[in-house]
C-alpha cells in the first residue's frame, strides 16, 4: 500500500456543525405564589399529623379542661370575688391560653424529631425558600392548637361565658395570634436543640414560666412590683389579657370585681390600650418568625 493511500485513510474529516442548545429552563420558580403553595403544603403536612394522632389531642385538652371544672371550682370555694362574678370565668380566658400554649409549643419544637428523621433535610433542599417552610409550620402548629381549643369554647356557657358570635371570633383569633407566637417560639428552639431528648425539657423551662406570668391563672392587681415587671415583659401577657377583657366586656359585671380581676396593663402608669397590647403580641411574633429565619439560614 502506497504512502498516498495511507494518507487518504487516515485523513481526519472536520466534525459536522451541531446546532446550538437552547438555554435550559430554571428549576426553581420563584414568586409569591409558588412560595405561597410551599407553604400550603408544609400546612397541610401538620394537619394530616394532628388528624391521625387522636391520642394528641385527647392529652392535650385533658390538662385545660381539669384547670377550669377541677382547680376552678376548687379555688371558688375560697377565692373571694365579691359575689358578682363566678372564678371560673376569671379563669376562662387562661385555661383558652394554655389550651393553645402546649400543643402550638411541642408542634413548634417537632421540627427536632422531622431533624432525626431526615425529612427536616428533604424540605431544606426543595426549591423553595426556608421562610415559606418555616411560616407554613407555624401556620400548622397555629391551626391545629385553635381547632383543640374550639372544644373548650364549646364549653363557654358552663363556666358564665356568653356564646356571642362576636366574642367568640374575638376569642378564637387571639388564640390563633398566640398559638402561632407560640408555635413560632418552638421552631426557634429547634433551631439550635439537635435531639428531642434535649427539646422537651428547654420547651417546658419556656412553657411553664409564661404561663404563671400571663395572668392566667391569678388577677394582676396588687402584684409585687418584680412579679408585675415580669408579667408586663411577658408577651404572652398581651394575649391573656385581652381575651379576658373582651369576655368581661359581654357579662355583667360589678365595677370593683372588673377592677381587682382585669386590671389595665400600664406602662410607668400608662393605660395600654387594648388594641396596642394586640399590636404588641403581634409584633413579638414578627420578631421570633424573622430571627427563626434567620437562624435556619445559617444552621442548616
Amino acid at each position: 500500500m502506497t504512502e498516498q493511500t495511507q494518507i487518504e485513510r487516515t485523513e481526519v474529516r472536520e466534525p459536522e456543525a451541531r446546532p446550538a442548545r437552547r438555554a435550559a429552563p430554571p428549576l426553581t420558580p420563584r414568586g409569591v405564589g409558588h412560595e405561597a403553595r410551599a407553604a400550603l403544603m408544609v400546612w397541610r403536612r401538620e394537619m394530616i399529623r394532628f388528624r391521625n394522632d387522636r391520642a394528641r389531642m385527647f392529652t392535650m385538652l385533658l390538662q385545660p379542661l381539669l384547670f377550669l371544672f377541677v382547680m376552678g371550682t376548687g379555688l371558688s370555694s375560697v377565692v373571694n370575688t365579691g359575689g358578682g362574678l363566678d372564678f371560673r370565668t376569671f379563669l376562662f380566658p387562661g385555661v383558652l391560653a394554655m389550651s393553645v400554649l402546649f400543643s402550638a409549643a411541642f408542634a413548634g419544637i417537632s421540627l427536632v424529631w422531622d431533624r432525626e428523621f431526615g425529612f427536616l433535610r428533604e424540605m431544606l433542599v426543595a426549591p423553595v425558600s426556608k421562610a415559606s417552610i418555616i411560616v407554613g409550620k407555624c401556620l400548622g402548629g397555629a391551626t391545629t392548637a385553635t381547632l383543640q381549643s374550639v372544644v373548650l369554647l364549646a364549653l363557654a356557657g358552663l363556666v358564665g361565658v356568653p356564646y356571642h358570635p362576636l366574642l367568640l371570633v374575638s376569642l378564637l383569633a387571639l388564640l390563633f395570634l398566640g398559638a402561632f407566637m407560640l408555635t413560632a417560639m418552638g421552631v426557634l428552639l429547634s433551631a439550635r436543640i439537635k435531639q428531642i431528648q434535649a427539646a422537651m425539657p428547654a420547651s417546658q423551662l419556656i412553657i411553664m414560666p409564661m404561663m404563671f406570668l400571663s395572668g392566667a391563672l391569678f388577677p394582676m392587681a396588687h402584684l409585687p412590683d418584680w412579679l408585675s415587671l415580669l408579667t408586663r415583659i411577658n408577651p404572652l401577657t398581651y394575649v391573656v389579657q385581652p381575651m379576658r377583657a373582651v369576655i368581661f366586656d359581654h357579662i355583667d359585671i360589678p365595677p370593683a370585681a372588673r377592677a381587682a380581676f382585669n386590671p389595665a396593663i400600664t406602662w410607668g402608669g400608662w393605660q395600654v390600650p387594648l388594641g396596642l397590647q394586640v399590636l404588641v403580641a403581634a409584633a413579638v411574633t414578627v420578631a421570633i418568625l424573622s430571627t427563626c429565619v434567620a437562624l435556619f439560614d445559617r444552621t442548616d
